[in-house]
This record gives C-alpha cells, sequence and structure tokens, in this order.
C-alpha cells in the first residue's frame, strides 16, 4: 500500500469513522497524511494552528479515537496501521 492510495481514499475513512463516533471524527478529521512506512501511517496537525481560533484536539484524543480511526482504515484498505502523530 502506497500513502497515495490512502489519501486518495481518506474521506471515505473519515466517513466511516464519522459514522461511528462524531467526536473520533472531529479529532481526527484536519490531519494531513505524511507518511506511511512500515505499517506506520504517520499524521500531522500542524495546520490545525493556522486558523484565528486554534482547533487543536490532541488532548481530545484518546486511544479509543485512535482505535476507531484503525479500524475504519482497516475497514476502507484491510490493513491495521499504527498511528504516529507529529
Amino acid at each position: 500500500m502506497e500513502l497515495s492510495q490512502i489519501k486518495h481514499s481518506w474521506n471515505e475513512v473519515l466517513d466511516n469513522l464519522l459514522a461511528k463516533d462524531r467526536i473520533a471524527w472531529l479529532a481526527f478529521f484536519d490531519a494531513r497524511l505524511v507518511s506511511f512506512e512500515n505499517n506506520k501511517l504517520t499524521l500531522d496537525f500542524a495546520d490545525s494552528q493556522k486558523f484565528a481560533n486554534p482547533h487543536d484536539f490532541k488532548k481530545t484524543r484518546n486511544p479509543a479515537h485512535t482505535q476507531l480511526l484503525i479500524d475504519s482504515i482497516s475497514a476502507v484498505f484491510g490493513i491495521a496501521p499504527t498511528i504516529i502523530e507529529q
């Protein structure tokens, strides 16, 4: 699996996540996909700091939300990557 493939269908992952848990979706909707290597998906949230009113949900994200994201990725792509946050 290539990062470009994940990026191409990322909205499908987010739609799946939204259907499961709106809070988890809010916690990850603005993530930028940085890399996918050795089954590790690296996410960057730097863009969330660019808005007039920051909406950094880092404190909101927890292991359960991350697992829901992994489950959504698995539903779309059939893989269960480790999530790395930058």
